[in-house]
């Protein structure tokens, strides 16, 4: 398999295109003479315009021809361009802006945190990598999604188990939105760890394997959701609302414990029918 490395000065062009591409002029108060445009978006002498740079500066930044703009020149940009915090974040990861740990990503969880999350029981609860590798896990989790156990080593991937297993694949009454989550989180780690091999890897398999993959990373969507709702359709316990949590220890900032809660009392009455058989 062909190794894919963050290209930085490609993706930035594109991340820039496709951001300035979903704005509405509207929205800046454009004179009404400016709406027949050929391209949605903003134009982008409207952009170097609102982030103070050239014109000519915005089309070598979109033509990916080999610009290291300064925190400055992005602050400029991720203003004009209206960025969400975490598309912020992106954009300063992929100008290489924001300082990084040197460390190597963890493959197993540190036995500090591997008793942590035995500990959280009865609560399902998982230690994952920025890969999304599952690193460790509580038997309450096993019974709720699927032994990691009974998985080889490359497919404990959260993000591999939702795309390719065949019984998680159905397992999300929501199901579209929790993949869309998944990825925007992935491609925020893809820009924090350009020299990732593995993950560079796993991305190349999920774009070149699955469809639904390949489209939905090609929107470029950035997001890190730490809190949010899920609805199960268990096989066993039926419907099943949770409420996860995902923390970050500080001593391993990559590496995120994720919790989850019944989100009502009939989705705890199923999760403890689960979790006593």
């Amino acid at each position: 398999m062909t190794t894919s490395i963050v290209d930085r000065t490609q993706e930035l062009a594109a991340f820039l295109r496709t951001r300035r591409e979903r704005l509405d002029p509207r929205d800046f108060g454009l004179p009404a003479r400016r709406q027949a445009r050929r391209t949605p978006g903003l134009r982008r002498e409207e952009v170097a315009e609102l982030a103070g740079v050239s014109v000519d500066y915005v089309v070598r930044l979109e033509q990916a021809r080999g610009l290291r703009p300064s925190a400055d020149v992005l602050e400029g940009l991720a203003r004009a361009l209206r960025l969400a915090p975490d598309e912020r974040a992106y954009l300063f990861d992929l100008a290489r802006q924001r300082p990084r740990d040197a460390d190597e990503p963890a493959t197993s969880a540190a036995p500090s945190l591997a008793r942590l999350v035995a500990d959280l029981s009865p609560l399902p609860a998982m230690l994952l990598n920025h890969r999304y590798d599952i690193l460790a896990w509580n038997p309450e989790m096993a019974r709720l999604l699927v032994d990691p156990d009974t998985l080889p080593p490359a497919h404990r991937n959260a993000m591999w188990l939702c795309l390719m297993h065949p019984k998680v694949r159905e397992f999300y009454l929501d199901r579209e939105r929790v993949v869309r989550e998944g990825i925007a989180h992935l491609r925020a780690a893809w820009a924090a760890h350009p020299d990732d091999r593995a993950l560079g890897d796993l991305i190349a398999e999920f774009t070149a394997g699955n469809e639904e993959f390949a489209r939905l990373w090609a929107e470029r969507d950035v997001k890190v959701n730490g809190r949010g709702h899920k609805v199960l359709r268990h096989p066993e316990a039926g419907a099943v609302t949770v409420q996860f949590e995902t923390l970050r220890p500080l001593q391993d900032p990559d590496q995120l414990l994720v919790i989850f809660r019944a989100a009502d009392a009939e989705s705890q009455s199923a999760l403890d029918r689960l979790c006593a058989g």
